[in-house]
């Protein structure tokens, strides 16, 4: 075969490959997918969506719920090497892959071990393998001896190449679906989601024509904003990773459906504490005023003759 031929037959391979990877799953996907990844060396789990390894591994099932997790395919919700592995494979595509050190948690650095003041551990955390944050440095505890500790900066699984197992299990296309996956990746929590197209008022600034002098005004119009409604909850409400992340998980969710809004909507059902006297249930009445000074044997005029010489001193 020719250098030419041999060139020609090398092209064909490529647009086959190119071609066959086209057909199916791309990048901006949503595909739901079910993983198993442990240590490449020891075999130790590091994270699965299979209840029955859970179970195995006895990782705690209150903390999260082991079910199939949904991702955006070129959008880094994944390691590199498994969103590679899975453009252009389809519905039902199982498969393996092993992740090097450096790209799941790093290389281990040796000067990541540093002595520090044991002051700076709380106390009921001094002791060897607690995890400890110094200085704003998440680690654990290798020693201590006298006041001084030893703490290892690395990530626990720094150094280790990652075996992932991986089944695609379905194609996520329901907006609201995929709503709900986004968020679920900063938090655990089943909410109620739901798209709504509302008629929204807005003022918008009407320019001058060029001929004309005079300032720019505002009118106002009806446009239509296509909205995600999340019904909060109160763990939503108390979660910390919400409290401090809930723009940036709105804006990712705007994003990546093309929605123009997202509104938060909490509902606080009626049936609780009846009203509360004094300062916590709104202040009092007239005739509960009066009749509370009576009983601390108040003198009106006395309080009066107080206030006024409090302005006179101002003055």
């Amino acid at each position: 075969m020719s250098e030419e031929q041999e060139a020609e037959a090398a092209d064909e391979e490529t647009t086959e490959a190119e071609e066959e990877a086209n057909d199916g799953f791309q990048n901006g996907d949503f595909v739901r997918l079910d993983y198993t990844a442990r240590t490449v060396e020891d075999g130790d789990i590091v994270d699965t969506t299979d209840p029955e390894v859970a179970e195995e591994e006895g990782l705690d099932e209150e903390e999260r719920e082991f079910e199939p997790r949904t991702i955006v395919l070129g959008e880094g919700h994944i390691f590199e090497s498994v969103e590679e592995d899975l453009v252009g494979k389809e519905v039902g595509h199982s498969g393996n892959t092993t992740i090097p050190a450096e790209e799941a948690f790093g290389e281990y650095d040796p000067e990541e071990v540093k002595t520090v003041s044991a002051d700076k551990i709380p106390e009921d955390e001094r002791y060897p393998g607690a995890h400890v944050n110094v200085d704003g440095d998440h680690g654990h505890v290798e020693t201590i001896i006298g006041g001084r500790a030893r703490v290892d900066f690395n990530h626990p699984l720094a150094g280790e190449d990652i075996e992932y197992d991986y089944e695609i299990v379905g194609e996520v296309t329901d907006r609201v679906e995929q709503a709900q996956g986004l968020v679920s990746m900063y938090i655990d929590a089943d909410l109620d989601m739901w798209i709504e197209t509302d008629e929204v008022e807005e003022e918008t600034i009407v320019e001058p024509d060029e001929d004309e002098e005079g300032e720019p005004e505002t009118e106002t119009e009806t446009v239509e904003k296509e909205t995600l409604y999340i019904e909060s909850t109160p763990q939503l409400a108390m979660n910390q990773q919400w409290m401090f992340q809930k723009q940036q998980i709105a804006q990712n969710v705007m994003d990546q459906l093309g929605l123009d809004r997202v509104i938060i909507q909490e509902t606080i059902e009626g049936g609780g504490m009846g009203p509360m006297g004094g300062m916590m249930g709104g202040g009092m009445g007239g005739a509960d005023l009066e009749e509370a000074l009576e009983d601390a044997d108040v003198d009106e005029d006395e309080i009066v003759e107080e206030l006024e010489d409090a302005e006179a001193d101002e003055e």
